[in-house]
């Protein structure tokens, strides 16, 4: 397909003639689409269980849209159609595109340029051929209270006392995470805010993410900002646009056909999952309190919810305290049928997975992929501009998505220099045999000795060095 992206007289005559006229009767459709959408998710998931509304912090919960539904909120965005008074107030991110356009001026980068093509082309795109399937966003948390029906908020014994087993682990030094081809949750390296500087000056991994599958800024219509203990997860976002470059050499490449096959609620199997790190932490990035944020944060948006506690009773058939959980919290889980007892509370369920249709079957949010063969692709989370060290983010990605009971862990290392041992370094740890807890106690042990100042050297180096005598000496640590 053609693409139109450059300012001549035809490309406006196209815009102005074709694409606006066809936007303004999507928009006149809005109120009749909003009253479908209502009717039809209370009818399928239960009156207000998955409908269009704020999600705010510490509601876990899900908003299931059609692509349709989606496109017209977009184009309420682009003619700045939503009030903005309150939202700075309900620590929503910014939704009209009037500041995206404000940054556009003769000394602005070329790559804000290059993210209104890639609006531009997604609008020519939906305008032609409107796309029919859905899209979820969904709210995820770990309880802040300690609860046996739901994985609550870990504090460090859980992880040191964690006896599952460490996920498969692959390093790859070039490609991209939105390219990978495999069954995966895909991470956004989020901010807070959902969509970070999408709208106006940002343009690094969040932000080219929801520049190329633009249906995910629609989440910032209704998306509170995440707290210590809430992720996003979005199922079902649309690629359209090729892009080249990053951050201010970021430029759109023309058209993207997603071929990524559907799932039985009709979404695309692309899953993100939007993770914000700490922001510029420094030394205190090796502190207890901050590598258990860190890991607890990652945790939440690998965690399923609704499969882990089935996926656990394998471990609690063999032993009791195999999740660091206690004797009661280990029978409950053990006890619990795969979308919760009886007694979980409402917003705990996700009104997807565990639905039932009129036939009474219960059908899952992720159709005929089960959890189990859902890995991780990941890369530099929270490290860049956030200032994070990356050996240290990547063991922190890699003991929550063990933890999370994952296949495996994909890590995009994008040639960071820092990780060039990544590859040789997880297949000695695998070698090891060591579990969630070990590789938690031995990341500890540096993590305290570098904010000691006991220790300068990377933790890659002070893992494997070179003298063997150092390795044992690890070893029998990990043995008392």
């Amino acid at each position: 397909m053609a693409t139109r992206f450059s300012s001549t007289r035809a490309d406006s005559r196209f815009w102005f003639g074709e694409v606006v006229p066809k936007l303004a009767s999507l928009l006149l459709r809005l109120p009749f689409l909003l009253e479908a959408h209502y009717l039809d998710s209370d009818m399928k998931f239960g009156k207000g269980k998955a409908g269009l509304r704020l999600m705010d912090q510490q509601d876990a919960g899900i908003v299931f849209l059609s692509q349709e539904l989606v496109a017209a909120l977009l184009a309420c965005a682009l003619f700045c159609l939503f009030p903005t008074s309150r939202r700075t107030w309900k620590s929503l991110p910014t939704i009209n595109f009037d500041q995206l356009f404000a940054c556009i001026h003769p000394h602005c980068s070329q790559s804000q340029e290059h993210k209104i093509k890639c609006l531009i082309h997604y609008f020519e795109r939906t305008c032609l051929s409107m796309p029919e399937g859905f899209v979820s966003f969904e709210r995820k948390l770990l309880t802040l209270r300690q609860s046996g029906n739901v994985v609550s908020y870990p504090e460090a014994a859980f992880w040191k006392k964690s006896t599952v087993p460490l996920c498969s682990f692959e390093a790859f030094s070039s490609g991209f995470i939105e390219d990978q081809q495999h069954e995966a949750l895909e991470v956004d390296f989020a901010n807070e805010y959902f969509g970070g500087g999408a709208l106006v000056m940002g343009c690094v991994q969040e932000e080219i993410r929801f520049m190329i599958n633009p249906e995910l800024i629609v989440g910032m219509l209704f998306m509170v900002s995440m707290q210590k203990n809430e992720a996003i997860e979005v199922i079902g976002s649309e690629r359209f646009s090729n892009y080249t470059g990053y951050g201010s050499s970021f430029r759109f490449a023309g058209d993207y056909v997603d071929k990524r096959p559907f799932d039985a609620r009709s979404r695309r199997k692309t899953r993100i999952i939007a993770v914000d790190a700490l922001q510029n932490p420094g030394k205190w990035q090796y502190g207890l309190d901050c590598i258990v944020r860190e890991t607890n944060k990652a945790f939440c948006g690998f965690l399923d919810q609704s499969k882990y506690k089935s996926y656990m009773k394998i471990f609690q058939e063999t032993s009791p305290y195999k999740s660091g959980l206690s004797k009661d919290e280990a029978s409950i889980i053990a006890s619990n049928d795969l979308c919760g007892s009886s007694d979980t509370p409402p917003q705990t369920q996700d009104p997807v997975a565990c639905f039932e249709n009129h036939s009474g079957d219960k059908l899952s949010t992720t159709s005929e992929t089960s959890v189990e063969d859902i890995g991780i692709a990941t890369g530099n989370w929270g490290c860049g501009a956030f200032g994070g060290d990356p050996q240290i983010k990547s063991v922190v990605q890699w003991l929550a998505a063990s933890q999370a009971l994952r296949p495996f862990m994909h890590y995009y290392t994008f040639g960071t220099t820092e990780l060039r041992k990544l590859d040789e370094v997880s297949h000695w740890i695998l070698s090891q045999g060591w579990t969630v807890g070990d590789l938690w106690s031995i990341l500890i042990e540096y993590s305290t000795q570098r904010l000691n100042r006991e220790t300068t050297i990377a933790f890659f180096s002070w893992l494997l060095p070179d003298d063997a005598a150092t390795i044992n000496n690890n070893a029998h640590y990990m043995s008392e």
